[in-house]
Parts: C-alpha cells; sequence; structure tokens
C-alpha cells in the first residue's frame, strides 16, 4: 500500500462526498444501516465513517436513544460530516482502527463500510473491532469485489494507466479493489474471535448524470488524484478529460450507468 492510499483531505474530502457519496456508497450505506438495526443496538461504533454516508442512515433506521460513534483517521473527512450531520446521538472521533481508544466491551456493534481495505494490519483492526464489542454484539463490514464487477472504476482505471505506460498509477486495483478473498476475510475475522461470520455478494447499479462526473469522482475524488499528481503534476485535468473519453466510449454519451458489487460480512462476538 502507497502512503498516500490513506490520505483523504483538502478537496479530495469534498469532491468525494459531492460526487462518490451518490455515485456508489449511498446504496451500501442504506443497506448496511439496516442490517445494523435488526441487532437493536444501544450504541454503535462507525469505522472508517468517511463524510457521513452511513452514519446518515444510521440516524434514520436507529432509535434515538441510540448513540453513535463516527470514527475515522482523517479528520477531514470527519470536518465534511459534522458539517452536514448536526445530531446530539453523534460523536466524532478522529482515530486508527488498529488502535481504537475505547474500553473494551464498550459497543453493541460496530460497523465499518470500505474501510478495512485500507488498513496496513488488517488482523489487528478487526481484533481491536472484537475487542470492543460486547458479548452477542456484530461487526458488519463490506468490501468491493474484484475490479471486473464495478465498471466505472475498471474503466477508469485502465485509462489512466494507459496515460503513464511506463509508471502506471495503481490505486484502485491495489487498495479499494485488492481485498476481496472471501475465505480469507472469513478466516481472519475468526482468528480475530468472532464466533459465526456470513458473507453475502450485494450489487447495486451506479449511475451519474454523465461521464465527466463520473471521471472528476474517481480521478480527483480518491487518493488515485494524488498518484495522477505525482505524475503529471500539472495534468490533472487533461487525465481526467481522457478518462471521461473513455467512459463516454464504453457507457455512451448524456447519462450513464452500470452495476457495482460488494461482499458484506456479518461476524457475531
Amino acid at each position: 500500500m502507497s502512503d498516500t492510499d490513506k490520505v483523504f483531505s483538502g478537496s479530495i474530502a469534498t469532491l468525494y462526498d459531492s460526487h462518490m457519496v451518490p455515485l456508489l456508497f449511498a446504496p451500501y450505506a442504506a443497506d448496511m444501516a439496516a442490517r445494523i438495526a435488526a441487532y437493536s443496538p444501544k450504541a454503535v461504533l462507525e469505522i472508517a465513517a468517511g463524510t457521513g454516508a452511513v452514519t446518515a442512515e444510521l440516524l434514520r433506521h436507529l432509535p434515538r436513544e441510540t448513540g453513535i460513534t463516527a470514527t475515522d483517521l482523517n479528520q477531514a473527512m470527519l470536518d465534511v460530516a459534522a458539517a452536514k450531520l448536526k445530531d446530539p446521538r453523534i460523536t466524532s472521533q478522529a482515530c486508527d482502527a488498529q488502535a481504537l481508544p475505547f474500553e473494551a466491551e464498550s459497543f453493541d456493534a460496530v460497523i465499518c463500510q470500505f474501510g478495512v481495505m485500507f488498513f496496513p494490519d488488517k488482523p489487528r483492526a478487526y481484533s481491536e473491532a472484537r475487542r470492543v464489542l460486547r458479548k452477542g454484539g456484530v461487526y458488519a463490514l463490506n468490501v468491493w469485489d474484484r475490479i471486473e464487477t464495478s465498471p466505472f472504476f475498471h474503466v477508469v482505471h485502465d485509462a489512466v494507466a494507459a496515460q503513464f505506460p511506463d509508471d502506471p498509477p495503481g490505486f484502485f486495483r491495489r487498495t479499494p479493489y485488492g481485498y476481496h478473498d472471501e475465505e480469507a476475510i472469513t478466516a481472519a475475522l475468526r482468528a480475530a474471535g468472532f464466533k459465526v461470520v456470513t458473507s453475502e455478494r450485494v450489487g447495486f447499479p451506479s449511475r451519474a448524470e454523465s461521464a465527466e462526473r463520473v471521471a472528476v469522482a474517481l480521478c480527483q475524488g480518491t487518493p488515485l488524484r494524488s498518484e495522477i499528481e505525482k505524475r503529471a503534476p500539472q495534468g490533472l485535468a487533461d487525465v481526467t478529460a481522457r478518462a471521461a473519453d473513455a467512459l463516454r466510449k464504453a457507457f455512451g454519451p448524456g447519462p450513464v450507468e452500470t452495476t457495482m458489487q460488494a461482499i458484506v460480512f456479518e461476524a457475531s462476538a
């Protein structure tokens, strides 16, 4: 993993919220919140909360007496969330998922949407999630399936790589789409102390008003931006435009639509 893979700061955080959330994360956030609500938790910890996509859905799905602690490694992401989610049920805190600053058995549920792929020490992060869960609690997490199951990402990955043939950026394939071995993840969760682990592949449509919006989301609203700017300091706009051309070629002009697929795990303490 590159040092820049975990950095969601500055304009990346803002574009992530305005472009990435509606394009990719909103339907999975509703799915994850509904899963957690089925357990009727009184205290929920959200890891890698980002700009609040899941947090907002938890507010809608959970009763008012349920407390939500939203955490993320990047304070910039939590700042974006705090600006739009003003609810006394939420407590926000920047922290590392591999060293959670909470007492053992503090929560009834832990949730992590598309975050574990970014953890350098995944077994340690799983052990930390297990440590802070009360007996009978649940850890719900999801990861992206193979990059080929999410064509927007696949097309942009290939289009950007083609512009730097001698040193192609590999963020998408390396990190968000680099951790999808269902059996290995299940084994790691069980090794961390979870008793029962279930998994399910979940697909949703992904839509945008234009190829340009998708290209901006993926090239400028993710750490891929840092890889592009490292290779072409003044070339971000041109690389984004070429990615948009590739998307139009693949999905046509005007509004664009495809599918995406993730693997959802539920692990009981």
